[in-house]
């Protein structure tokens, strides 16, 4: 497998990896998440997961081509700015992806896959991937790694995945970065009644409320149960979940 960093390569080489490789561009944030989990989370465990994924792709005798860029740091996250965050709108975020494909493009990428770690970035890349390919001659994909799972792994809690600051987050943290993580994680107190962004009152509805945020403390469910071993499980089984997408993006878009 030819494995790169953009960061690390001359020109040349760029454009030479441009001609057959994927260029991969991860996303995260910078918010809150609660009181025991860094601002930089989302980005984080998206660079772990990559990591992780590219690795088991390293293995392979005939992968595909990997350029990976940098993580973008900042994500959409005014809902988080109640307590710490630093946000862009929704407007300023397409308008990065907007530059960061244009950009790949003309530096002679014709694929490109971008990969999220943070909730509130997910509509906005998927729509700065379909708006991108309608003017542009090139293939782009997106996913949010919690998405792109191998289905091997039992350890998961479907109720609280991904949620944000709760169980999983911070069992793949004490996973990922135990150092970070300050402990002892504290039970969470039960908020009545439930957010709606979380509970909506009826299926296939979308309810976001003023406040709610704020008012269960800036987490969607308790984290003090949250556990290393199996976050690094659910670790894997998103690496290699995303491996299988890239190695089927790129059947798909040679």
């Amino acid at each position: 497998m030819s494995q790169s960093r953009l960061t690390e390569l001359t020109w040349r080489e760029v454009r030479r990896a441009g001609e057959q490789g994927i260029a991969v561009l991860p996303i995260g944030s910078q918010e809150q998440h609660a009181g025991h989990l860094p601002m930089g989370t989302d980005t984080l465990l998206v660079e772990e997961v990559l990591d992780r994924a590219l690795a088991v792709l390293d293995q392979e005798p005939s992968a595909p081509e990997v350029v990976r860029l940098p993580a973008l740091p900042f994500g959409h996250s005014p809902h988080h700015l109640f307590a710490a965050a630093v946000s862009l709108s929704a407007a300023t975020l397409g308008a990065v992806l907007d530059d960061v494909l244009d950009s790949l493009v003309t530096s002679g990428y014709r694929r490109v896959m971008v990969v999220n770690g943070h909730g509130g970035n997910d509509e906005i890349m998927r729509l700065a991937v379909k708006r991108f390919a309608l003017r542009a001659r090139v293939t782009v994909a997106a996913c949010s790694y919690w998405t792109v799972t191998a289905d091997e792994e039992e350890a998961g809690r479907p109720d609280v995945t991904p949620g944000h600051a709760g169980w999983f987050e911070t069992s793949l943290m004490l996973a990922a970065r135990p150092e970070l993580v300050r402990t002892p994680v504290p039970a969470r107190t039960p908020v009545e009644p439930p957010p709606l962004f979380d509970h909506p009152p009826h299926p296939g509805l979308t309810v976001e409320r003023h406040g709610e945020w704020e008012r269960v403390d800036g987490s969607t469910d308790d984290a003090s149960g949250a556990d290393a071993g199996r976050g690094g499980r659910l670790l894997d089984d998103r690496a290699r979940g995303l491996a299988r997408a890239i190695r089927a993006f790129d059947a798909a878009s040679r």
